[in-house]
């Protein structure tokens, strides 16, 4: 049956217990991960007087970026190991690794500590990832993957904005140690919603060796993205996830250190005295994590409606219009230091992703063989690995040198020669903020505006729209070039 043939209820109806179930987990899995993701960068480079670790730029990006292309990367082995002992099982280890990652890392305060916990963390999300898309490939078909996607990405977000909701509220009231405390708990959640309704479907056995699955895998990946239907498209994903990636490695730092969310704050009091309380914690400025959470609440709200509209489209038409109004969205929240403008373009991004990701989602499960789902389902993550990549150095060493406030402060202080001491433990940045306000004779405010005007620190959108035009006019190329004419040979 044809999904055009049936409504949106009996396409609801059609899904089976599992299908919910691996849904359910996903939200919990994505509340613990973005209730920390989303403040991380924040509590690297915060300063060490508020509870921050104090790194720079350049090492937030490594921590981040290195750690998640390797989270990325590694389905492509745990895809193997989960279709070889089972996915019960293989959530079970995932399950036991990210409690323990997640705890220890509030533990920790040293660059390679902190790099080498969260690398633990994330072998735990990869032993999830290819687990969780392939109970939902396995449980759907060609008639509803598309919706059924939709559904799965969208408890995703509503993970997504939950987490960081709670993150906000936590570290405001209690510090930084709670974050990681609450993504343990959830994720301890998550085991007991395993243990009491995943049922594990019949699967086909292999006498398989672990080494021999693990090399007949790298084989049959290689036959997959010989396919230039999938191997082109994965490459052009990269852009997608770049810019993707600026929500959460750049953005948070770029909104502490530019936008001014006191204005916010108090534009939206007026309105609404609980909202502005509640997305400042009961301060008087916004959380950057606030308003990065908009991405997720939009797609609360619109991703069924979205998806249900994108079920008339191609696959391929979908994501270019999706590439399209992403790539305005992103540019719109680094061209000003006004929060309107930074809400407004997160909320155009949030639509660009809903009719982008979850249909590259659904076009890889539909070109998947049978048996082969998890290991398939791998192949998702590779331009979410190299886009990672590429976000290490946006995000670490180029927003450092373009964009970094105390960065660019220094910059303006050494060329005024106007001694300062070095920024250490002892001497935080927010001691040097302060004492370079002071030496300067202005207001904080005035001094921040002073080096917006010099430095012209929302330069950095120019790279990252930038990368989204080429994705653009290579997906144009694409869908002209290789799938138009698969789709003519296919009707002939």
């Amino acid at each position: 049956m044809s999904t055009e043939k049936k409504s949106f209820f009996g396409v609801m109806k059609s899904y089976n217990k599992n299908f919910w179930v691996a849904s359910g987990m996903e939200l919990f899995e994505r509340w613990a991960w973005y209730g920390l993701f989303a403040v991380l960068a924040l509590y690297l480079t915060g300063s060490t007087d508020e509870g921050g670790l104090g790194f720079t730029h350049t090492e937030k990006g490594q921590i981040m970026g290195i750690v998640t292309a390797i989270l990325y990367l590694l389905p492509m082995l745990t895809g193997v190991i989960a279709d070889k002992i089972g996915y019960k099982r293989s959530l079970i280890i995932a399950y036991v690794l990210l409690m323990t990652g997640y705890y220890f890392m509030g533990e920790v305060s040293s660059y390679t500590s902190v790099f080498l916990v969260f690398l633990w963390v994330a072998v735990g999300a990869a032993m999830f990832k290819p687990v969780a898309s392939a109970i939902i490939t396995k449980n759907t078909d060609e008639s509803n993957s598309t919706l059924g996607f939709g559904i799965f990405y969208m408890m995703v977000n509503i993970g997504g904005f939950v987490g960081p909701a709670m993150s906000s509220t936590l570290r405001t009231q209690f510090g930084w140690k709670i974050i990681f405390l609450q993504a343990a708990i959830v994720i301890g959640i998550n085991l007991i919603i395993l243990l009491l309704f995943y049922k594990e479907t019949d699967r086909v056995k292999s006498t398989e060796t672990m080494g021999e699955a693990i090399l007949s895998s790298f084989k049959n990946m290689w036959e997959a993205v010989k396919d230039t239907r999938l191997s082109v498209l994965l490459v052009i994903m990269v852009g997608f996830w770049t810019m993707f990636n600026q929500l959460f490695y750049t953005l948070p730092t770029f909104i502490e250190d530019w936008v001014d969310t006191a204005a916010l704050h108090n534009s939206i009091a007026e309105i609404s005295p609980w909202l502005a309380s509640f997305m400042s914690g009961g301060g008087t400025s916004i959380n950057p994590e606030m308003l990065i959470n908009i991405d997720a609440g939009a797609i609360i709200v619109f991703q069924l409606l979205v998806s249900y509209f994108v079920l008339k489209m191609r696959h391929v038409s979908a994501m270019i219009t999706g590439f399209i109004i992403a790539s305005i969205g992103i540019g719109i929240t680094f061209y000003t230091g006004n929060g309107l403008y930074t809400i407004l373009g997160i909320v155009i991004f949030a639509i660009g992703e809903m009719m982008t990701n979850p249909t590259f989602s659904s076009f890889i499960a539909l070109i998947s063989p049978k048996g082969k789902e998890a290991l398939y389902m791998g192949t998702y993550f590779l331009p979410i690995f190299l886009g990672n990549f590429l976000t290490t150095f946006i995000s670490g060493n180029l927003y450092e040198a373009w964009s970094d406030k105390i960065s660019l402060l220094q910059t303006e202080m050494a060329k005024r020669s106007i001694d300062m001491p070095e920024i250490s433990k002892e001497f935080t940045k927010n001691d040097y903020f302060t004492t370079a306000s002071d030496k300067l004779g202005m207001t904080q405010t005035e001094m921040t505006q002073m080096v917006w005007d010099t430095y012209n620190p929302n330069k950095i959108w120019y790279v990252i729209v930038a990368i989204g035009i080429v994705t653009i006019l290579a997906l144009a190329i694409y869908d002209r070039l290789v799938i138009r004419p698969k789709e003519a040979a296919a009707k002939s």
